[in-house]
Order: C-alpha cells, then structure tokens, then sequence
C-alpha cells in the first residue's frame, strides 16, 4: 500500500511540474494548450476513497494554480473531474473485478479507456476554460481553444498510455 501512495505522489510531483514548467508555456496555433495534470485524475484505482481522490485532485490543482497564477480554475476543474471519475470508471469496469483496478488500456481495454479519457479531458477543458476567460464575449475563441485543447491533451494521454503499457 506505501508503495502505491509513493507512485502517486511521484505521479504527482511529475505531472505538477510538467504543467507549470513546460505544458503551461506550450500554445499550439495560440489556442491548443496541453492540461495533463488530468492525466492523475484518470489513472486513480477503482476502489479507492472518494474522499482521498477528491483531496488529491484539489490539491494538485491547487499546486498548478498557484504556480501558474490562475486563482481557482485549476482546482475546481480537477476537483470536478476527480468527482466525475469515480462514477465514470463504475460504468466501463465490469462489476466483479477486482475492487483496486486502475484505469489502464491493459486492464479496461483500449476503447473503454479512449472513451473514459476523452470524456474526462473535455469536461476539463470545458470547465478550465469556462473559469478562465468566465464570459462568453469571444465565444468562438473560447470553443476553439476548448476543442483544441481537448483533442491535443488526449492525444498525448493516449501517446503517454501506450508508452506506460510498453
């Protein structure tokens, strides 16, 4: 068990600083930015507590935030994605699997995963993005980046699996 947690915390760490140092500075055709600190949030087992994964998504959140100086809008998307999760990942597990299944491409299979992963990532961007600019003034500008956005962050999601599972 201490050596899951230390995973997640390594997990952790890696994804934090990889958002604020390098994702966080990356703008593909100025509207494509890749939020993989989602990626934490998908990958949590199924049996673990709630309560648990919902302070865990707050907290890195609260990290990407504070470092990346968006007051809120990392932490209520992580928060609302880790709450998402739990009851996403009852959907597309069978129920008499083993209760600390980790969302995986080798353990759900790949499109179960794709399915999971690109829900989970679009109510991210939608949500990040909905907080950030909190107007719909440009409202195209505001759909492009959360398309954009989306489809870039689960293709890295999907890249980042297969090379875990390789």
């Amino acid at each position: 068990m201490a050596v899951e947690e230390l995973k997640r915390f390594l997990s952790f760490v890696i994804l934090c600083f990889g958002q604020v140092l390098v994702f966080n500075h990356i703008r593909l055709f100025g509207c494509a930015m890749p939020l993989l600190c989602v990626y934490f949030a998908i990958t949590i087992p199924r049996g673990y507590p709630k309560w648990a994964s919902l302070l865990w998504c707050f907290t890195l959140g609260l990290a990407v935030d504070v470092f990346s100086n968006t007051p809120g809008v990392g932490t209520g998307s992580m928060t609302l994605v880790a709450m998402m999760q739990t009851y996403l990942l009852e959907l597309f597990v069978p129920r008499d699997s083993i209760p600390n299944l980790e969302s995986s491409i080798s353990t759900i299979g790949i499109t179960k995963f794709a399915t999971m992963a690109f829900i989970l990532v679009f109510v991210y961007c939608l949500t990040f993005y909905m907080l950030e600019m909190f107007s719909f003034f440009n409202w195209l500008q505001w759909l492009l980046n959360v398309v954009a956005s989306t489809l870039l962050t689960f293709v890295l999601i999907m890249a980042f699996e297969y090379v875990r599972q390789a």
